[in-house]
């Protein structure tokens, strides 16, 4: 694709990163072919190609382009990041760095809504504190048949307990992400993953002063406040790297996602380049450890029928489709086909929140799909998908993990 910036202009770090990828798109369209939204808006503006024209205008655009306004913001809004046309592109392009640079490039020049911006202020603040998070969650679930219909919809029931975690005891040592929103949603996540490890002779710790990875403020266009976050995660974890720890388990796949992309997002940073390097590389999903390990060893019991809905961050971000299915039917599962696995559910991260009705249609779209070979549970890699699918009150709704440490019990 061809450019038009001026020499001033390149001579910014973000213009000359958007340049090398907007220079990698040859505009074939194969992108629109498996966007979700694209499918079901049919909108150019609406699916991967559109959005690059968008943007590239955007930033080759002077300060005071009135071209630029809020239509050109809702179709960037409308983009769920799920990375699909990444995997689809015969071209490389990175098309979600792209989209960071044009999200913060229109965050800038056209402020939105003083309703709009409290309710990303208040996303922000209310999911990545998690004894905020799980306070407020509790309210509403005691309160829950006074709050509205939109937010009633979106109440969780009260969690499965979590069980007792195994003490650590083996040799082989590796630190876990409890993540921001899962310890209030679903705890026993972490809680099975440490049980399940531990009959693979593998100990893992949390680390407290870890926290939210980062990825709802960088998402919601406060990037500074997640690169704060990233480096406030890189010093609570580094000690226990010196001391050997052999890996950081991410159980959320989109924590995962985010984490593995540290070194890239602070290559810049002479204080912490090196250090986010080294934690991208020890970042590793919960899947990435147990295909490598001799699973005969877990005997598992009364396998269910599963369907396995592969999140978007773990298929096209972390390019790991196919290992959680491949893990669950070594173990003895039995998985039902899933049409168009490679489609969002709509969860995104907050996108659920921003994007309703969008994501409520993505979600029954997938919970069809899912639901076609009759399963008795569906199964996930990340919390945001999990909630958001047993959002319909349907099938049961678990992450992988839980089931699997079930039948080896």
């Amino acid at each position: 694709m061809q450019t038009h910036f001026t020499d001033a202009d390149r001579q910014k770090p973000h213009i000359q990163e958007a340049e090398r990828i907007l220079r990698t798109c040859v505009h074939c369209g194969f992108c629109n072919a498996t966007c979700p939204t694209y499918q079901l808006l049919g909108d150019e503006r609406d699916g991967p190609r559109g959005r690059i024209y968008l943007m590239k205008e955007l930033l080759e655009s002077p300060e005071d382009d009135t071209q630029v306004t809020e239509e050109t913001r809702l179709h960037l809004d409308r983009c769920l990041t799920c990375r699909n046309c990444e995997t689809t592109c015969p071209s490389g392009v990175e098309y979600h760095k792209l989209l960071d640079i044009g999200r913060a490039e229109i965050e800038r020049r056209v402020p939105r809504s003083l309703p709009d911006r409290a309710l990303r202020y208040g996303l922000r603040k209310a999911l990545v504190e998690p004894k905020r998070f799980q306070a407020l969650l509790s309210l509403g679930q005691t309160f829950k048949p006074l709050v509205p219909g939109a937010l009633k919809s979106k109440m969780p029931p009260k969690p499965i307990d979590a069980g007792q975690r195994p003490a650590p005891a083996h040799s082989r040592r590796m630190l876990i992400l409890e993540g921001c929103v899962q310890p209030g949603l679903s705890p026993n996540t972490n809680a099975a993953t440490a049980r399940v490890l531990d009959k693979l002779n593998v100990s893992v710790t949390p680390v407290a002063e870890a926290g939210c990875c980062g990825a709802i403020d960088f998402h919601l266009n406060a990037q500074d406040a997640g690169r704060a976050r990233m480096r406030a995660n890189i010093d609570a974890w580094w000690p226990q790297v010196e001391q050997g720890a052999e890996a950081i388990v991410q159980t959320a796949s989109g924590c995962g996602a985010f984490v593995k992309e540290y070194g890239d997002m602070l290559k810049d940073d002479p204080a912490y380049a090196s250090k986010a390097a080294r934690i991208s590389e020890l970042a590793k999903d919960l899947v990435e450890i147990l295909r490598d390990e001799k699973l005969e060893t877990l005997t598992a019991k009364e396998t269910q029928r599963l369907a396995f809905h592969c999140p978007c961050t773990l298929q096209h971000a972390q390019k790991l489709g196919g290992a959680v299915e491949g893990v669950l039917t070594r173990l003895g599962f039995s998985l039902t086909p899933v049409a168009d696995a490679h489609l969002c559910c709509g969860s995104a991260g907050t996108y659920s929140v921003t994007q309703p009705e969008l994501a409520t249609q993505l979600r029954d779209n997938k919970l069809n799909a899912l639901e076609a070979g009759d399963p008795e549970v569906i199964v996930t890699a990340n919390i945001g998908c999990q909630t958001h699918l047993a959002s319909a009150n349907r099938t049961p709704v678990r992450h992988w993990i839980e089931i699997v440490d079930a039948a080896i019990a």
